[in-house]
This record gives C-alpha cells, structure tokens and sequence, in this order.
C-alpha cells in the first residue's frame, strides 16, 4: 500500500509541475539566458518555474520510494496517469485555453484501460 501512495504522491507532484512549467512560460517574456532583470519583471511566472521545478525534484524522491516497495512492471504503468491529469488540467483550467478533441479523449480512455489490466490482480484458480 506505502508503494501505491507514494507512486500516487510522484505522479501529482509531476503533473503539478508539468502545469506549473506551462503556465511559467506562457507569461515569461522571451529571452536568451537567465537574466536578473527578468526576476523583477515577472516575479509570479519565475515563482512558478521555480515551484515546478521543485515538485519535479519532490516527485523524483517519491518515485524512488514508489520503487523500494512496488516491483517496477507494477509501478512503471502508473506513470502514465501524469498525461491523464495533465491533459484534463489543460483542458478544464482557464489559463491554458486547450481544445478539447475526441480523439484525445479516446486516448486518455486508452490508457487508463490499459493501467486496469496491468494492475488487476489476476484470479487464482
């Protein structure tokens, strides 16, 4: 059970990131290199690079826990979970203004179908 919560925990935390590393380069303007002016002319969107990166960096500590207590064909498929959250984050949250398509939906459809038949635990007979 520790294994599924934290392999629960990795994938939240890296898909709050992936949302959060959008968000940060939609609002910061271009540039070619880490500059110090471009602290104080978009705090927020430099607040929100630096909290994805941080929960990219969190997400990676609990997926090596997730591999201490779960065997890696078991934990490796939930991984996969990140691009439903993701997708459907873009998809309802204002900011991101993404287009919802069927054909994606079918995909997302797919993987989770996919994540029931590695985790269902075979019938014994």
């Amino acid at each position: 059970m520790k294994g599924y919560c934290y392999a629960t925990a990795s994938v939240a935390l890296v898909s709050a990131a992936q949302l959060l590393l959008r968000w940060a380069m939609m609002h910061l303007p271009g540039f070619d290199g880490l500059e110090v002016n471009l602290l104080l002319a978009a705090p927020l969107p430099c607040a929100a690079l630096a909290g994805g990166l941080i929960a990219y960096g969190l997400s990676m500590v609990c997926w090596l826990y997730t591999l201490h207590y779960l065997p890696l064909s078991r934990a490796y498929p939930l991984l996969s979970l990140s691009y439903v959250l993701v997708w459907t984050g873009a998809i309802l949250l204002p900011p991101f203004h993404e287009v919802f398509r069927w054909s994606s939906a079918a995909g997302i459809g797919l993987i989770l179908l996919g994540l029931l038949c590695v985790n269902t635990p075979a019938c014994k007979k």
